[in-house]
């Protein structure tokens, strides 16, 4: 029977409904833990004199005991593997844990807007070319739900309906960035439609 490196070192968790065996669980676990150990320590203390170092074989022992026992506590505190893409959550409470693997739509839409925000809060043609359209397509949607007009179907209604300082805003291009404060007010008249 050979045994490879890869085999030494992988660790498999043993699952949590599975009972120990009440003998011998612990001589295994130390016997495989010494065997493992030692066959490290051999593959570093060949690697270190094939390229001339010397080293107390004490240190390396510790190291890989450090090393192992490391590993050993970060696999127990591990969080357990998310569940399968397709099982479906039970009906009812919570279960009080986060997914943090799954896509947050509200996450995602505030990045489509924080990110451009950010990378053109000091430059003005950014502005114009990124944010300034999108603030226009999201009037003309706001206006096309609750009004039935766009500013390119029925430019006058829709003058009228954004009023004169967001109607400005939005269509002549800025000799500078908004400030944040200018911009909650162009987001409050957005809303109001």
């Amino acid at each position: 029977m050979s045994t490879t490196i890869d085999d030494l070192l992988s660790f498999d968790e043993e699952p949590a409904g599975e009972a120990r065996r009440p003998g011998g669980g612990r001589a295994r676990w130390v016997l495989r833990t010494l065997t493992v150990t030692a066959a490290i320590v051999v593959v570093i203390v060949v690697g270190l004199r094939a390229v001339g170092l010397q080293v107390s074989l004490w240190v390396i022992v510790a190291g890989v005991l450090a090393v192992l026992a490391v590993r050993r506590v970060t696999a127990e505190l591990s969080p357990p593997p998310p569940s399968r893409a397709g099982a479906r959550a039970p009906a009812g409470e919570e279960p009080g844990t986060w997914n943090w693997s799954a896509r947050d739509a509200l996450r995602a839409a505030i990045n489509g807007w924080e990110r451009p925000l950010d990378w053109c809060s000091d430059n003005r043609e950014r502005f114009t070319e990124r944010v300034l359209p999108r603030l226009g397509e999201l009037a003309d949607e706001r206006l096309r739900q609750k009004h039935g007009v766009t500013r390119e179907s029925d430019p006058a209604r829709a003058r009228t309906l954004l009023g004169e300082p967001l109607w400005t805003f939005l269509g002549t291009p800025a000799r500078r960035p908004p400030t944040p404060r200018d911009l909650a007010v162009i987001v409050a008249e957005l809303e109001k439609l």
